[in-house]
């Protein structure tokens, strides 16, 4: 038996509640829960301070990425009509990357710069992959693997010539939360709440336009102005996402579906609760980049084994619901 809307949304903070909790207490070093606790009672010394704040704006960071995500994930997917749809597979996080890269090599790799150029890049790629595929959603995928693949090897090509700015492009790549810091906080704080302020109010034209184009415009729904405005705030979003972290692939097609299996498909209800989930599924998995091996694993690699095998499942999943199974 299925719990209760408001048990499940319980579960959700209770369980982001512990895995923000489990971020900022674990580590390289010993410093744990109790230490914390220490620090907040104000007997603990400087350098658990220290260690708490690299932890509190690492842990930060990975949510605020995991909401702009999930978020994008959730508006592409009812957009495009099409449970596949996610800012890795549509090849926008690849045109970020691009766009990042080309920043780092001329020259210009501040992190004001890195972001515009990501965001000017995946605004592109946004746009050639909906003209290129905008007769089907099947094409539109096809569109998006297509561009992903040619924007990766792009990015290669970069990495080939790049010389000394070797490791920072590939920082980029390999998606990870090591060079946190408040600036990128704040950047991503700001940036997720408009992306998601403008998701959240078209929530319920995205419904609408899930029953076809046909209805929508029964509604009132103007659907190039819609699709504008999304296309906008989910390529401003992936481009934030991309320009603090790097590449980490996939989290807009996990957490999204996760939701839909437990709350269905009203996006007035699965945008929030993918924004909870972040909590819960970010700072888990950073974590577990941090502990698996010695040293750290990027965190891209981690969502990249999780999401391949979570993008198999739906796509067999659609089949079976073509066949009526």
């Amino acid at each position: 038996m299925m719990p209760r809307p408001h048990t499940k949304f319980a579960i959700l903070i209770i369980a982001g509640a512990i895995s923000f909790l489990v971020g900022i207490s674990t580590g390289s070093s010993k410093i744990g829960l109790n230490e914390i606790l220490g620090l907040i009672s104000g007997v603990e010394k400087e350098y658990v301070s220290n260690i708490l704040d690299f932890r509190l704006r690492r842990t930060l960071l990975s949510i605020l990425v995991g909401v702009a995500l999930s978020s994008s994930g959730c508006a592409m997917q009812s957009l495009f009509r099409n449970p596949l749809a996610d800012p890795y597979i549509i090849g926008v996080s690849s045109g970020a990357s691009v766009g990042a890269a080309i920043a780092i090599l001329t020259g210009h790799g501040s992190s004001i710069n890195i972001m515009a150029a990501a965001f000017v890049s995946a605004i592109i790629t946004v746009f050639v992959v909906y003209y290129l595929g905008k007769d089907s959603t099947y094409s539109l995928l096809l569109a998006g693997v297509a561009m992903a693949t040619f924007l990766s090897g792009v990015t290669s090509l970069l990495i080939y010539i790049s010389g000394q700015s070797l490791h920072q492009v590939l920082f980029w790549i390999m998606g990870g939360f090591w060079n946190a810091n408040w600036f990128k906080v704040k950047i991503a704080f700001v940036g997720s709440i408009i992306g998601v302020a403008v998701i959240l109010y078209n929530s319920w034209r995205l419904n609408a336009l899930l029953l076809g184009e046909e209805h929508a415009l029964s509604v009132g729904i103007n659907i190039e102005r819609l699709k504008r405005e999304i296309i906008a705030a989910t390529a401003f979003l992936t481009a934030i996402a991309v320009s603090v972290s790097g590449v980490i692939g996939f989290v807009g097609l996990i957490i999204p579906h996760t939701m839909r299996l437990l709350f269905g498909e009203d996006n007035r209800i699965i945008v929030p609760t993918s924004i909870l989930f972040a909590f819960t599924f970010m700072p888990a998995v950073d974590t577990i980049a941090r502990i698996v091996v010695p040293g750290e694993l990027p965190v891209g690699v981690i969502t990249s084994l999780l999401g391949a095998p979570f993008f198999i499942y739906l796509l067999r999943r659609k089949r079976y619901e073509a066949k009526g199974q």
